[in-house]
């Protein structure tokens, strides 16, 4: 479910090109990757919300729902280190990806995996966690009032959830940028918002009501501001090419031609505009946090 905010696809790197132990070619990256280039570059901020949240003792059961390749996973074993933490998510690449970093890390023996749709009617069984957590997933639910309540009577009592959300999709280049068509991200992203507020309605949502509504108490709300200074990371690079690919796959048809073309030009790993040649990247975004309880 810890789903990126646009489709899937985007182009690689030049032939040549590394980044995370992995070759990028003019081939496309699939999801996974990216997702481990969000975990990369975000892992500063996951790491602050994890010592933020309103734990009185260490948990001992975590479950990470939608938990994709494991950003949040392995913050939060890095945070506890006495937690077993159970990763829910309904791919199974994303899961075996997971694993595989368990087993690097020598933490294999602290991680459950389950695939599950938790769109579905029936739940995996979540046991009595001390922590849930959710990043970027909730918004992704058919019906996240139901998936609250699941999850709220999941919890052990006293138990905390912690639902974090990024604020649409990260932004990458200057307002006066690209040079022949300044302004050009935001109109992409402001095509992108268009397409796809039907699909995830939820997407940018206030959680607190949503979260008293399912019976939890909330005890804190935190938002964090992300920029992130480029110039010297190849990762922000490839975030940004890969991110402005997913959304060119669902804006196309939408975009002025003039703006098609720049955006294409941008994403042409081979051209001189590439945004992999750019030194002006910032990685801009927001996180929200929030750490509410089953109380009683």
């Amino acid at each position: 479910m810890n789903r990126p905010h646009t489709p899937t696809t985007h182009q690689g790197a030049p032939h040549g090109h590394h980044a995370h132990g992995h070759r990028h070619d003019h081939g496309t990256v699939d999801q996974a990757e990216i997702l481990d280039l969000d975990a990369e570059i975000l892992a500063e901020h996951t790491a602050s919300i994890t010592a933020w949240l309103p734990l009185p003792t260490s948990p001992d059961h975590v479950v990470d729902l939608g938990c994709g390749t494991g950003a949040g996973t392995f913050a939060l074993l890095d945070r506890f280190p006495d937690a077993h933490v159970t990763a829910i998510d309904a791919s199974a690449e994303h899961l075996e990806r997971l694993r595989t970093k368990a087993r690097a890390r020598g933490v294999q023996d602290r991680v459950r995996t389950a695939q599950a749709d938790l769109d579905e009617d029936v739940w995996p069984d979540l046991g009595s966690p001390d922590l849930v957590w959710a990043s970027a997933s909730m918004h992704h639910m058919a019906d996240p009032g139901r998936a609250l309540r699941n999850v709220h009577d999941a919890l052990a009592p006293g138990g905390l959830f912690a639902v974090v959300e990024l604020a649409g999709h990260p932004r990458f280049l200057a307002a006066n940028a690209p040079e022949d068509r300044p302004g050009l991200e935001e109109r992409v992203h402001a095509a992108a918002d268009r397409l796809q507020v039907q699909h995830m309605p939820h997407r940018g949502a206030d959680w607190g009501p949503m979260l008293t509504a399912a019976g939890f108490t909330v005890e804190g709300e935190r938002t964090i501001a992300v920029n992130i200074e480029g110039s010297h990371s190849e990762a922000i690079g490839l975030y940004a090419l890969g991110v402005l690919q997913r959304i060119r796959s669902v804006t196309a048809g939408t975009l002025s031609p003039e703006d098609l073309t720049a955006l294409d030009q941008l994403l042409d790993t081979s051209s001189p505009h590439s945004i992999l040649r750019r030194d002006d990247l910032t990685a801009r975004t927001e996180r929200t946090a929030w750490a509410a309880r089953r109380t009683g």
